[in-house]
């Protein structure tokens, strides 16, 4: 199964099932001298990490990292990292009813039409729970970038359905389950999960993230654009269906008088390209959204085929989060990250020369 690597210069290869016996990746071209524990990337996996409140699958996956190469005493070496994670707590028969049928909205269907073959159990290779070693590279990526660089990557839960999330501050976001930056309004999305769980339903998010600390001059003209990778990255994360930089689709009501960014030599007036021109970062932070679809694994039944084309019904029994964009920003982190390390390197490779005669412009202020 080909198109499991993210990146050029800082790859990563993703491997295993949602109920095999482990899953993993391959980070390849990590710099060297880069001090790295699992602790590092244990404390990123955990905010990811199924069954933390009552709101997400009930899953009891530990998600203890084990690094199996590319490090010595310590320190990165540039050779290849492994990164396993083993599954403990598969239920593989609660898809016994998937084997001959498709549920709506999932990969079942597609991937059966490609492949002629497909893994039920939690939806092997498309389940969700491969976004595990996505979230244990970009904790490799965020430390050297934020040791190199000073760089922080924040992400944030904008909306929970059509209940829009008003942003107060970036101190709430890790003190609630769905990683909002609005204390006053948890009551109310968790009241909104507990319906849709009664329910037997579920629903979508946006989630928004950004990258601090992001230096002028990354990304590629046509092709390797900086913002067209980070869209790549984000389309390639379970069900997100949408994404947007900068003010995404609200430019096409803005005029150019309002959206264009000023500069100043105190800085820019504004950052409505969300840190990215021409492809090209301009210094200011990277600003991404991303709309997320509702969880197609849910227990209303649904109208369906069998393999041999004859109409069914689908019920799904198993375990799974009513809204996936609730544990969905760490990995959207993680994203971001990692396009951006890519990016890093190549910039250093080929224009790591490059001198100004006048310092980066200043960001704009935060958005």
């Amino acid at each position: 199964m080909s198109g499991s690597t993210l990146g050029e210069l800082f790859r990563v290869t993703n491997f295993g099932e949602s109920h095999g016996p482990a899953i993993g990746c391959v980070i390849d071209g990590c710099p060297p001298g880069l001090a790295l524990s699992e602790a590092d990337i244990q404390a990123e996996l955990d905010r990811r990490r199924p069954g933390t409140s009552r709101h997400v699958t009930q899953r009891n996956e530990p998600d203890a990292v084990e690094i199996l190469s590319g490090l010595y005493e310590g320190q990165t070496t540039g050779a290849p990292i492994c990164l396993l994670i083993r599954n403990t707590d598969q239920r593989s028969k609660d898809y016994g009813n998937l084997l001959d049928t498709f549920r709506p909205g999932h990969a079942d269907y597609s991937y059966w039409r490609k492949y002629g073959v497909r893994d039920p159990r939690g939806g092997g290779r498309s389940s969700a729970r491969l976004t595990a070693p996505t979230v244990a590279a970009g904790a490799v990526a965020k430390k050297w970038l934020q040791q190199k660089y000073g760089m922080r990557f924040i992400g944030w839960m904008s909306a929970l359905g059509a209940t829009d999330i008003p942003f107060e501050g970036f101190e709430h976001i890790p003190n609630n389950p769905f990683f909002a930056p609005n204390a006053s309004i948890v009551a109310q999305l968790e009241e909104q999960m507990d319906q849709l769980r009664r329910d037997g339903d579920s629903i979508g998010a946006r989630i928004s993230v950004i990258a601090q600390g992001v230096p002028a001059g990354l990304g590629e003209p046509l092709y390797d654009r900086l913002d067209a990778d980070i869209a790549h990255a984000m389309m390639g994360l379970n069900a997100v269906k949408g994404v947007e930089i900068g003010d995404g689709f609200a430019s096409v009501a803005q005029r150019g008088s309002e959206h264009g960014d000023e500069l100043t030599p105190e800085g820019f007036l504004s950052n409505h390209a969300g840190g990215v021109l021409g492809g090209v970062s301009t210094g200011q932070d990277l600003v991404v959204s991303i709309a997320i679809k509702p969880t197609s694994s849910i227990r209303t039944p649904r109208a369906s085929i069998d393999r041999a084309g004859n109409p069914s019904t689908v019920q799904t029994f198993g375990r799974h989060d009513p809204c996936v964009g609730i544990r969905a920003t760490p990995i959207a982190e993680a994203l971001l990250a990692l396009v951006v390390m890519d990016h890093v390197l190549r910039h250093r490779a080929q224009c790591g020369d490059v001198v100004l005669p006048i310092a980066p412009i200043p960001a704009a202020a935060p958005r």
